[in-house]
């Protein structure tokens, strides 16, 4: 089931790399906006970073000063890596971790068309998966993510490797979704509805003891109550965002399938702060 998971997650977030969305596109704007993300933010990063895909804004909790380096896991087109990149400044850097090719491939794109034509510095990219990162360890200050630890079949892995990577005293700071109760078997066996990032999602309380089994101290995970039916206002256009168009994208057979059960009374868009001693 992993491997079929890891399978799927890697076509679909490719499909969505190949695809038009950006900033332009209204659904995708709307949410970011509902999200977290301001128009400033929004408007200070290339409009094809972001594709609708956020559950939070990391970088706004994540305490961000010039000259730390951060790492983004699942960082998508660069979203968040560019917004940590303008906290970090020149003396900083921001790192982008994806395992799929097409998203590693436009990261990389909008890093060297920037804004305004000034390309990006202090960022760079890299092709892995999040249970096993190319970097150092006690090499980071920060590690952020944005709605992709739910993805990872091996979560406990994730947590081990974002201990590994921070230094002494460094912080996650993550955007994710958890449960609130079980979700019904008609979704838990769904693989879309686990490459939508519901059905992959673990228990709070199971987060909480993950990260400190993992030896994080001061765990804090927060229901931010966003409404998660937002992502309708992304997929129920002319494409969903697998690239297909709405009557017969495998996104809009998810919907059709999440419809049943109202989401907001078994998940949760979670804020998850947590530091390495």
């Amino acid at each position: 089931m992993s491997n079929e998971i890891t399978k799927a997650v890697r076509s679909k977030y490719g499909s969505v790399a190949k695809s038009e969305l950006s900033s332009e596109h209204e659904g995708v704007r709307a949410v970011a906006k509902a999200f977290g993300y301001s128009e400033e933010e929004l408007a200070a990063i290339p409009a094809e970073a972001n594709m609708g895909l956020s559950c939070g804004n990391p970088t706004a909790m994540a305490s961000l000063k010039p000259g730390e380096v951060v790492v983004d896991l699942g960082c998508g087109g660069g979203l968040d890596v560019f917004l940590a990149a303008h906290r970090v400044g020149s003396c900083g850097k921001a790192i982008g971790i994806d395992m799929t090719p097409e998203m590693i491939e436009r990261a990389r794109k909008n890093a060297a068309k920037g804004v305004d034509g000034k390309a990006y510095s202090n960022v760079e990219f890299h092709l892995a998966t999040i249970d096993k990162l190319p970097l150092a360890d006690r090499s980071v200050d920060c590690v952020i993510s944005n709605c992709v630890i739910n993805l990872a079949p091996d979560k406990k892995a994730v947590f081990r490797e974002i201990s590994r990577v921070l230094k002494p005293g460094g912080r996650m700071a993550v955007s994710d979704i958890a449960l609130k109760k079980p979700l019904p078997s008609e979704i838990t066996s769904d693989v879309l509805a686990y490459v939508g990032c519901i059905a992959g999602a673990i228990p709070i309380e199971e987060y909480r003891s993950g990260l400190q089994e993992a030896g994080f101290t001061h765990v804090h995970i927060v229901d931010s109550q966003s409404d998660l039916h937002v992502y309708a206002k992304a997929e129920n256009t002319d494409f969903c965002a697998d690239g297909g168009t709405e009557r017969n994208s495998k996104c809009c057979q998810r919907n059709e399938l999440l419809s049943r059960y109202n989401v907001n009374d078994y998940a949760a868009s979670v804020k998850v702060y947590a530091v390495k001693p």
